[in-house]
């Protein structure tokens, strides 16, 4: 019996699924190289010499490489100034860099991987459902429909319009700035790609005339009653003055 439990225990330990958070794509060693020179020079200042942290940056051991990919291809990092998040700008790095630096960081530390294109393909997704889970979750800062939005101590929701769905699903998967991390437990893999789905249709051309910031009826309300209100007190004018 004893011999028994210890074979099916070794089958178990051999042939048992592994995680998929666990699973890490294999990098090239060149690529870690290059990633490791590049960290060093231009990183390593806040981040420190391996990237364990210092006094001024938090230590990038097992943020994966979803994580530096975002911040990177967004021109997060590396930061400009000193504010209260960092703000997205012109990409210091190009594709192939930003890989490379992604590598090296992945090397580290097990982390969230960088999402495979059939992840954030919106041909995939539902838009329905992504526009109940978006609501749900993200609305409260990002707008309805991914205007962005003001938060508290000088921080803010970056609009969603010109972030690329690789981008986005990475800002889910890793919680940037004072974003909260949408884990597997959070949301799914298909309900990220839904709220992909979603925000791209909103990107849709408008059906025609001005769009007033995709504010819904309050902007629309507010512009009936200024041109309307605006007119009738210039038709007013206009009668008043005739008649005298």
């Amino acid at each position: 019996v004893l011999l028994a439990l210890i074979l099916t225990g070794a089958l178990y330990a051999v042939l048992a699924p592994r995680p998929a958070e666990a699973q890490q794509p294999t990098a090239n060693a060149q690529d870690i190289q290059q990633g490791r020179a590049l960290f060093q020079a231009n990183c390593s200042t806040c981040h420190g010499l391996n990237a364990e942290g210092t006094d001024v940056a938090p230590s990038l051991i097992g943020v994966g490489a979803a994580s530096v990919d975002f911040q990177v291809s967004t021109g997060r990092m590396p930061m400009a100034n000193n504010s209260p998040q960092a703000e997205k700008k012109t990409p210091q790095f190009n594709e192939e860099q930003t890989a490379q630096l992604a590598a090296y960081v992945a090397s580290l530390a097990p982390g969230p991987a960088v999402p495979a294109a059939d992840q954030v393909d919106p041909a995939g997704g539902n838009p329905a459902t992504g526009m109940a889970l978006f609501r749900t979750n993200c609305a409260m800062c990002h707008n309805a429909v991914g205007a962005g939005g003001a938060l508290s101590e000088g921080k803010y929701a970056p609009p969603l319009y010109e972030s690329t769905p690789t981008q986005i699903y990475e800002a889910m998967l890793t919680g940037p700035q004072s974003m909260p991390v949408f884990n597997e437990a959070n949301i799914s893999p298909q309900g990220k790609q839904d709220i992909i789905a979603y925000l791209m249709e909103q990107r849709e051309p408008s059906p025609g005339g001005a769009n007033l910031g995709s504010l819904g009826p309050v902007s629309e309300a507010i512009w009936a009653f200024v041109i309307g209100i605006g007119g009738l007190i210039g038709m007013a004018v206009w009668i008043g003055a005739r008649s005298s």
